[in-house]
């Protein structure tokens, strides 16, 4: 019997976007995943805390994104843990949660890039399958640079791959996938809100309403 496999989608989601939404829609059609948990983050470890709504908020915006979506989920583990945020955690955490299921990391090839400066890295490595994902203004081969040469025989390609089956899948394996990427980002949705221009089209509706009830990001 296959297999369940579950999507690991961290991030600040300050705010969740319709970028992301669609990065993890095509994410789970290749890999047919049972399940994308999508998981703000806390204090996000890289990134300073100005201008990052609360987590409460960030919270309610994606478990607001992922209505509809049969497959999505949000998850509070992080937030609800109220400590600094870092994968190594949260993966053992979902881990026990889920004890039969194979995990799939999914992260940005900018975010991958800076992997050796994460806590326990190499143990991160070494507990889930990675799923490395195009972004704008980077190139995928870079992802096969950063790391040691023990890891870099783990990288596949699958770029040229159609959905991934199961004699594809390798223990602690890491896929390039390039995603047909929304031109969006959070700091151009939170640049728009200050400056008091539209959002709409670049958030769910339901967040787009969130923010403007609770003044998100208005300076």
């Amino acid at each position: 019997m296959p297999e369940e496999r579950i999507g690991l989608l961290g991030g600040t989601f300050n705010p969740i976007h319709l970028g992301h939404l669609r990065a993890a829609e095509e994410i789970e059609e290749k890999f047919s995943l049972a399940a994308v948990l999508f998981i703000p983050s806390y204090i996000p470890p890289h990134k300073l805390t100005t201008e990052i709504a609360a987590p409460a908020d960030r919270l309610a915006m994606v478990k607001l994104a992922v209505q509809g979506w049969p497959r999505f989920a949000a998850s509070s583990i992080e937030i609800e843990a109220r400590e600094t945020s870092y994968s190594i955690t949260t993966i053992d955490k979902v881990k026990r949660a889920y004890q039969d299921a194979w995990l799939f990391f999914i992260v940005g090839v900018d975010a991958f890039l800076e992997i050796e400066t994460w806590k326990s890295y190499r143990e991160v490595l070494e507990q889930c399958r990675f799923i490395v994902v195009s972004r704008p203004g980077y190139s995928l081969g870079q992802a096969k640079k950063v790391l040691p040469g023990e890891y870099r025989d783990k990288i596949l390609d699958a770029r040229g791959l159609g959905r991934v089956g199961q004699s594809s899948i390798r223990k602690n394996q890491i896929f390039l996938v390039d995603i047909q990427a929304l031109d969006i980002s959070s700091t151009e949705i939170r640049r728009r809100i200050r400056r008091g221009e539209p959002i709409k089209g670049l958030v769910p509706e339901a967040v787009e309403e969130y923010i403007n009830n609770n003044r998100l990001y208005q300076e």
